[in-house]
């Protein structure tokens, strides 16, 4: 399979289908996407070979897989502007993670601040997974020698390290691999609906994707928000609102002159604010709901766009791997004789 030549630098960006798809996901990833699918040459995926690391799902992995997918289309990335696959579909990062496995430094694996809290959630099951995500990560990027990655400041340190195995790699084989660009999302860290922990299913702090109003209602007007207001006639803080956060992403501008106006001179309430909120998400989600809903039914459709997206992400990867093999020295495949 040709590829048509780009002046756009490649970007490599996924997602984990853990289970529910919400708001938070769509801030700190979906979001991003659609915008940089117009500045750069993109490419998406659905990594559930990642989610193997954690067995906590309730739903099978491929019903959570497909189900990502369609909320990703939903959500405005666009097959005709970007690359979207699912990959286990692509066997080379498999290939190439055992590879850099033997470029990377253990005691670097070790101190990954993520390992460690992963280890210490999931006691009885410390799997090799676990401590090598960051090498398999490193492989997604690399792989298709993406220049620019998007991340949210939790995967920072994950992006280091796969820059320094590029380095690593380079240094020890030859020139191979760009180390690539962190962009931090806009939406650094999308909070629950409690103010303290990342939005989660399981802390049922969350807003679903795709809940209709009448469902995420009643858990958004519980919502924590500025602890000074007690009482309606109390002035508030909008910076130390979550709520008000909540607002930057989903109000225009006069909604939020109103809402920081109106909260530092107690001219309403804060069931007031969150009311204001929900009719700005619904002019958001209402239309994700509704072309949700026509993707499911046209499945065909979905499993369209990820084959293709995983037969082009082949054809990069195939390159990728015979330049590897290569300086590696390793005997080609016989198939390329």
């Amino acid at each position: 399979m040709s590829e048509t030549p780009t002046s756009k630098e490649r970007l490599f960006s996924g997602v984990q289908p853990t289970g529910l798809v919400h708001i938070g996901n769509y801030l700190g990833a979906f979001a991003n996407w659609i915008r940089l699918q117009e500045e750069h040459e993109a490419i998406f995926s659905v990594v559930d070979l990642h989610s193997l690391t954690v067995h906590a799902s309730e739903r099978p992995l491929a019903e959570r897989t497909r189900e990502l997918a369609t909320m990703i289309l939903a959500s405005g990335v666009d097959p005709a502007r970007a690359t979207l696959f699912v990959q286990s579909h692509v066997p080379e990062h498999c290939e190439l993670t055992w590879l850099l496995n033997t470029v990377t430094p253990l005691g670097d694996l070790h101190r990954m601040t993520q390992f460690k809290d992963k280890a210490r959630q999931n006691k009885g099951n410390i799997n090799m997974g676990l401590l090598g995500y960051p090498v398999l990560m490193a492989a997604d990027i690399l792989l298709y020698r993406a220049k620019v990655v998007p991340v949210g400041e939790d995967q920072l340190q994950h992006l280091e390290l796969a820059r320094e195995i590029a380095r690593q790699f380079n240094g020890i084989y030859g020139p191979c691999f760009p180390e690539p660009a962190a962009r931090l999302t806009e939406a650094r860290r999308v909070m629950g609906l409690d103010g303290e922990s990342k939005m989660s299913k399981s802390l049922n702090n969350y807003i679903a994707l795709e809940e209709p109003f009448a469902e995420y209602w009643p858990r958004l007007a519980r919502a924590v928000t500025d602890p000074a207001r007690v009482r309606k006639s109390d002035p508030g803080e909008p910076t130390k609102c979550n709520v008000y956060a909540y607002h930057t992403f989903f109000s225009d501008d006069d909604t939020l002159g109103w809402v920081e106006q109106g909260c530092r001179r107690a001219e309403f309430g804060c069931f007031d604010c969150k009311r204001r909120l929900a009719e700005g998400m619904e002019r958001l989600l209402a239309p994700i709901r509704e072309r949700a809903a026509e993707l499911r039914a046209r499945p065909a459709a979905v499993d369209e766009v990820l084959a293709a997206g995983a037969q082009r992400c082949r054809a990069i990867a195939r390159e990728t791997m015979r330049e590897v093999r290569d300086r590696m020295g390793l005997v080609p495949p016989y198939d390329a004789w």
